[in-house]
């Protein structure tokens, strides 16, 4: 049998089939034993072939049923990395509907979800313009701390002061993005092998980050106003993650009650909270954040990548000053530090005005795009927020999401399996993530228009 080392290298030539379209999406891969046998492995190494395929985001497994390969693999940019030829795995039989899909197709992908308002470029250049000046450039290629400076605190304390409360600008901290300050926050507050209280559904990306972290998620006792209070007590848990504003994928925007309970509970438990508020400047109502409520327990995680544009972008932690410390020092652990050129753009583009013209140009652009959601696909059980830029629907019998998303591929639609987004795989729903916000408007209502049409059709059938 191989060396358990080479499991790396057997899930990078699995990844170059996926990437370079051999695999198709909704394919199932073999048992793992059977993959085990195949490759003359130990059954310990293709699992951890496996596992290392969903860490990419590349497969999804679903208990009892098996593992298939993403509509779209979000792994690749590792698969762009491979430098080893892939080859095929022989006999993997195919799910319905995966068969004969070109790996060529055009994409209409409502995987990615990356708001740009109408003239964004023309908004964002003139703060850019005084950057290139070289005496300017060359402090702006620094290095910069995790603690940014004077200008950059006060101007993100601003941006984010919502219901009268500016946060204390002592403790904001800065890294590259909002998913690294999540996984930062999370290791400055949970040893390995703690427990991290989460939603049902989460955002895929911190499924990763607490594998990496050696984390265990506990998925928590919800309703239809979000995470029940009285499910924490005897969790034995070290943190708790929620997205409690347009929460995604769902888009449930938790009332003030229930804010207010959760609040009482976790202050008497003394248990620290990270509130993901990176979709919440869309929203415009009341609700008070977490923060507000337990000020000495929340950290708040936000970022500039959907208020501005993904490929130049900032996140924050906002913590309690205590803390900052600790949060520090696990953002320089992670190598998370900021850009000092995207740092100093993100002060400008705030200080001039820039961001309250793109959100509030976001926030029309997420109504209209809800608008055609509710017309395209009246009649079926989907849920979501006039605010949003997502939409989760429940599809209707007898579509399963692994092979609707494989047919929605077949007729040139990636979109998102709820396996995604699922903390117990056992529980897996039937559902399917629609992300509204990178398509253009027209290629986005054609796409809504074939998965109705897709999904009124049985399987197999296509839509005629």
């Amino acid at each position: 049998m191989r060396d358990h080392r080479d499991y790396r290298r057997i899930a990078d030539r699995i990844a170059a089939d996926i990437v370079g379209g051999r695999l198709s999406p909704g394919q199932r891969l073999p048992p793992q034993r059977a993959f085990a046998r195949r490759h003359g492995l130990a059954p310990s190494t293709a699992g951890r072939v496996y596992g290392e395929l969903v860490r990419r985001g590349l497969v999804v497994g679903e208990v009892g049923r098996g593992t298939f390969v993403r509509a779209t693999p979000a792994g690749a940019a590792a698969g762009r990395a491979l430098t080893e030829a892939g080859t095929t795995i022989p006999d993997a039989p195919d799910a319905p509907d995966a068969r004969n899909i070109p790996a060529t197709a055009p994409v209409v992908n409502l995987e990615l979800n990356y708001p740009s308002a109408p003239g964004q470029s023309e908004l964002l250049a003139p703060a850019l313009a005084p950057l290139l000046r070289p005496d300017v450039l060359a402090e702006a290629l620094r290095p910069a701390a995790v603690t940014g400076t004077g200008a950059a605190r006060s101007a993100v304390a601003d941006l984010l002061a919502t219901g009268g409360r500016r946060p204390d600008p002592a403790g904001i901290l800065f890294t590259g993005n909002a998913r690294q300050a999540i996984a930062a926050t999370l290791a400055s507050l949970v040893r390995p092998g703690g427990r991290v209280g989460v939603e049902p559904l989460t955002y895929p990306l911190v499924k990763e980050i607490a594998g990496r972290l050696a984390l265990t998620l506990v998925p928590l006792a919800t309703d239809e106003h979000g995470v029940l209070p009285e499910s924490l007590a005897g969790a034995r848990l070290g943190a708790l993650y929620l997205q409690p504003t347009l929460h995604n994928p769902t888009s449930l925007t938790m009332g003030a009650r229930r804010r207010r309970e959760l609040a009482d509970a976790v202050t008497d438990l003394g248990l620290p909270v990270v509130e993901d508020r990176i979709w919440s400047f869309l929203h415009t109502g009341p609700e008070p954040p977490l923060a507000a409520l337990a000020p000495g327990l929340t950290h708040v995680v936000d970022g500039l990548s959907k208020r501005v544009a993904p490929g130049l972008t900032v996140g924050f932690a906002v913590v309690p000053p205590e803390r900052a410390g600790a949060v520090a020092a696990a953002v320089r652990s992670g190598g998370s530090s900021p850009g000092s050129f995207a740092l100093e753009a993100a002060v400008r583009w705030i200080g001039d005005g820039t961001v309250a013209r793109l959100v509030a140009a976001k926030r029309r652009d997420a109504g209209r795009r809800q608008r055609l959601v509710a017309r395209e696909l009246a009649g079926f059980a989907v849920r979501s927020d006039p605010a949003a830029y997502f939409a989760w629907w429940e599809l209707p019998a007898p579509w399963r999401a692994d092979t609707f998303t494989a047919a929605a591929r077949a007729h040139g639609v990636a979109v998102t399996p709820g396996s995604a987004f699922c903390v117990d795989p056992s529980r897996t729903p039937n559902a399917v993530r629609l992300g509204l916000a990178s398509a253009p408007e027209p290629e986005l209502a054609r796409a809504l228009r074939t998965l109705a049409g897709l999904a009124r059709s049985r399987p197999g059938a296509g839509t005629g």
